[in-house]
Formats: C-alpha cells, structure tokens, sequence
C-alpha cells in the first residue's frame, strides 16, 4: 500500500470504471434503475469473457485457461 492521496492503489479499478462510463453508461440512456444494472451486467461478462485484448488477441478467459 502507498501513502494516503497516492492514486497508484487504485489505479486499475479507475481505469475499469473510466472505461465502463464511456463505453456502456454514456452511450445509452437507462430507462429505470434495473436497465442500468442490466446494462452494467451485461458489460462486466463482456469485459471479462468476450473482448479480445489487443496485445494477446484473447479474451481474457482464453488467457485464464492458458495458466490453468
């Protein structure tokens, strides 16, 4: 852990949700809460399981199973 007000901790977590704002949220306006969950959900599956990361060109449950 870094000192108190060092953005190095989070810097990964920032980075996910900077990239959740401007690729889901902004581009669609929710109709009522449980459309921005759902939205949100079906995000986080995308994120985590189907978009292809440039520099492997995996998904990043492909680069999972690679060490399992």
């Amino acid at each position: 852990m870094s000192r108190r007000g060092n953005c190095y901790d989070n810097a990964m977590a920032e980075n996910f949700f900077s990239i959740l704002k401007s690729e889901c949220i902004y581009r669609q306006k929710s109709l009522s809460f449980q459309h921005a969950v759902n939205l949100i959900d079906d995000y986080i599956w995308f994120y985590n399981n189907e978009r292809i990361q440039i520099s492997t060109k995996l998904t990043p449950l492909e680069k999972r199973r690679q060490f399992a």
